[in-house]
């Protein structure tokens, strides 16, 4: 594994030192402690109400915590790969698990709004702000950062799904929907930390060493997926109305009994 070659986050600077983001580094804890917490709570529960959804989340936010710890500790094309990746399969599996769990879309409507979730991610991921100007494909000088508020509008699209999803919860009366309300506007709140690092990068301070506000990002990132599997594990269970779904098979009666009344 190369050793660190990008320098995209205040606490960093232009340092290659294993340790040069040690806050950045640490806070990822938080997404682990997030998965074991959810694991415990899965693992008291019954058979019949444990969900293979909320076991893969919680398994997945120890993957995140591990991959972003590797890219802000060996920060490289590699562990960038390995910082994205997780990430990206929660958002794409929350959101169909929610839309066919929580809202109780079929098949064809699911599809396609993971694909138009996908597309505005990626086109949201190609907008460049550089010199006053916003666009696609702008004449940017090698080496110099043009991702639109820090990089933080390519998950836009996530906030907004997220507010769909929770308004969708609400008018369906799910019991789900203030947890995943609540997610929604923390995700906005730590989005927010996350583009204003740079910015803030002078003045967020402590005994003359730069922080950033890229750790409050991570902090605040794992109580938006604690509180997305918070929503699956209690909630898995039911319908889009917010009743528990039951499906009852009632035995034949005897073609003796029949008759008799």
């Amino acid at each position: 594994m190369q050793g660190a070659t990008i320098f995209a986050y205040c606490e960093r600077g232009m340092s290659p030192a294993f340790w040069a983001e040690p806050l950045n580094a640490i806070t990822n804890a938080a997404f682990v402690a997030a998965g074991i917490a959810g694991a415990v709570m899965i693992a008291r529960q019954t058979p019949a109400e444990r969900s293979a959804w909320s076991i893969f989340f919680a398994l997945n936010f120890v993957a995140i915590g591990i991959g972003s710890f590797l890219f802000h500790t060996v920060p490289n094309p590699t562990t960038g790969a390995a910082d994205t990746i997780p990430i990206g399969i929660f958002m794409l599996t929350y959101l169909i698990f929610a839309l066919r769990r929580f809202a109780g879309a079929g098949v064809l409507l699911t599809a396609s709004m993971i694909a138009l979730f996908v597309s505005a991610m990626a086109l949201s991921g190609e907008v460049q702000c550089y010199g006053g100007r916003i666009g696609f494909g702008l004449a940017v000088p090698e080496g110099a950062r043009a991702a639109c508020l820090n990089g933080g509008l390519a998950y836009g699209p996530a906030v907004v799904a997220l507010v769909l999803i929770a308004g969708t919860l609400a008018i369906r009366r799910h019991r789900a929907a203030a947890l995943v309300f609540a997610a929604a506007v923390t995700f906005a709140v730590s989005l927010t930390f996350r583009t204003l690092d740079p910015t803030l990068c002078a003045d967020f301070t402590l005994l003359g060493y730069r922080l950033g506000t890229h750790f409050l990002w991570h902090l605040l990132n794992a109580t938006t997926l604690w509180l997305l599997l918070l929503a699956s594990i209690r909630y898995s269970r039911q319908s889009g109305n917010g009743t528990a779904r039951r499906i009852e098979i009632i035995p034949p009666r005897p073609a003796l009994l029949r008759g008799r009344r």
